[in-house]
């Protein structure tokens, strides 16, 4: 039930996070960007942080989605 709970999380994180970082992407690059830094955020940061919640997984994926745009803007983007 975790992984799911963070897909879900994931999708709003990934709207949050391109906003966060003025990316336009479109409805399926923001979902993609939010659940894969949901899965990597929320996992580190659960682990991390011990913390446990609706809070922390909401947080690391916002957090992960940022650091997933941030990696695809500098090393990937200008290839």
């Amino acid at each position: 039930m975790g992984i799911v709970f963070l897909i879900i999380v994931g999708a709003g994180a990934g709207f949050i996070a391109t906003r966060l970082m003025n990316v336009e992407a479109d409805v399926l690059a923001t979902v993609s960007i939010g659940v894969l830094g949901a899965l990597i955020g929320g996992f580190v940061l659960r682990l991390l942080l011990a913390l446990t919640g609706f809070a922390a997984g909401f947080v690391g994926a916002v957090l992960g989605a940022m650091v997933l745009i941030w990696l695809y803007q500098t090393y990937l983007q200008n290839r």
